[in-house]
């Protein structure tokens, strides 16, 4: 009785002084403060190239967007055109642009590491991945490198190779073409392996071109592999075009469309996935990031499943399969940029819009009624939904949309800080531009944890 006693007083003690240690653990003085929400400024390679081509112009701006509070910076350093802003062994050297050249000797990356050292910014760098050409310019390696990689796109026409559409300035690679693959896999693990006091890399236009690419023969034989089945009429029994009462083609889906677009994100989620793997074989404490819109109930259009695998569409959305949840690929990243490219702010905005939308429109078929997620705050909400927390969201906003209205700028940054885990700029030629820098400071700051 005596030992039983001393054993349950000893194991009595133990249990206070474990109490009285967690009390002071967890006391407001203890505890280690919550770090801040981080905030992301990007430099697009052809809109800043002048302004990057100098050392000092570099450090100018890496000071403004230390002092505004941003806590990291991308960098673009593989432009739409498919050239580098490095020197590459696989890619062409970007070293000219609208009347400026650099050397390509001159190291823009390099010299961004070095600058951001003394304003404690971490860097990142991003990459066009399927994209190599700029139509307006017909600049790129569709034009002179590898026109065969071009996406095909079915237009009213017919298919035509992605440089002869007129309703996009972007010209897109076919993703699902191994040997696109192949080279854009070798220009990534390159940069990683060049740069090892990288942060991160960021992956922008993991993608494709549209709904209407790609519809070459290649991607016809893939697609009815991956299917198990024999496309008849191609690319009618995927989508085909048909006049609606204004005389405007309308695109339609056809028997095969829905397996068709679970088969185009499987190709994104399969590079996704090899990218993770590849990456962090080389540099394991690598951040490895991504852009895309965060408008999900469209983005299948461009063949990109971003959400979690623990979200399933299906249940929302007609155009998803049961294998459609399969394709998402959240979890292979660890930071997610996804853009919040709406001027209106609130879904109560939106709201009102539609309202003086409908008044305005009293013929049938003219109402233009938005859903609440073509707002800041109502897409944010809907992408929280999509990605359950299975990677850091940085709500994403285009400066660019609310030119002369810096008032409901400010307040498009506190609602994207306010909805999710941080927040990214793009891009720092209309901070520069608009001279918002002042402005930019106080959202940051005051929407700090």
């Amino acid at each position: 009785m005596m030992k039983t006693n001393r054993t349950w007083l000893a194991a009595l003690k133990g249990i206070l002084i474990f109490g009285i240690l967690l009390q002071v653990s967890c006391s407001p003085s203890n505890q280690q403060p919550q770090r801040e929400k981080s905030s992301y400024l990007w430099f697009d390679a052809q809109a800043n190239y002048e302004r990057l081509s100098y050392p000092d112009s570099i450090d100018l701006y890496l000071k403004k967007a230390s002092e505004a509070g941003f806590t990291d910076v991308v960098v673009d350093v593989k432009s739409i055109m498919g050239w580098t802003l490095y020197h590459s062994d696989y890619a062409p050297y970007m070293g000219q642009w609208k009347g400026h050249s650099r050397s390509e000797d001159y190291d823009m990356l390099g010299i961004f590491l070095d600058k951001a050292r003394k304003y404690d910014l971490g860097v990142h760098a991003s990459m066009n991945v399927f994209s190599g050409g700029h139509l307006e310019y017909e600049k790129g390696i569709i034009y002179k490198n590898h026109p065969e990689w071009q996406t095909m796109n079915y237009t009213p026409e017919g298919i035509k190779p992605i440089k002869k559409v007129e309703t996009t300035y972007n010209g897109m690679l076919n993703p699902a073409l191994p040997e696109v693959q192949d080279y854009e896999m070798k220009i990534i693990k390159e940069v990683v392996k060049k740069y090892p006091r990288l942060e991160g890399i960021v992956l922008d236009r993991m993608r494709y071109e549209g709904i209407t690419s790609d519809f070459s023969p290649a991607s016809k034989k893939m697609f009815e592999q991956y299917a198990g089945i024999q496309v008849k009429s191609y690319p009618e029994d995927i989508l085909y075009w048909e006049k609606d009462q204004e005389g405007e083609a309308q695109w339609k889906r056809g028997p095969h469309f829905d397996k068709w677009l679970e088969w185009r994100a499987s190709v994104i989620h399969d590079f996704a996935k090899r990218v993770r793997k590849e990456i962090k074989s080389i540099n394991p404490d690598i951040v490895y990031g991504d852009y895309v819109g965060a408008w999900y109930p469209t983005y299948y259009e461009v063949g990109v499943n971003w959400a979690s695998q623990d979200y399933d569409p299906s249940k929302d959305y007609d155009w998803a399969t049961p294998q459609y949840q399969k394709t998402g690929y959240a979890e292979y990243l660890d930071l997610f940029m996804g853009g919040l490219y709406f001027k209106q702010v609130t879904v109560e905005e939106v709201r009102k819009m539609n309202q003086e939308e409908v008044e305005g429109r009293n013929e049938p078929g003219m109402s233009q009624k938005r859903a609440d997620w073509y707002s800041v705050e109502g897409c944010a909400e809907l992408a929280n939904g999509v990605l359950k927390d299975a990677v850091p969201f940085m709500g994403s906003l285009y400066v660019q949309q609310y030119k002369g209205d810096e008032k409901q700028f400010k307040r498009a940054v506190d609602m994207a800080m306010k909805k999710t885990d941080g927040l990214m700029i793009f891009d720092a030629v209309h901070l520069i531009n608009y001279n918002w820098w002042d402005t930019m400071e106080k959202a940051i700051k005051q929407n700090k944890e």
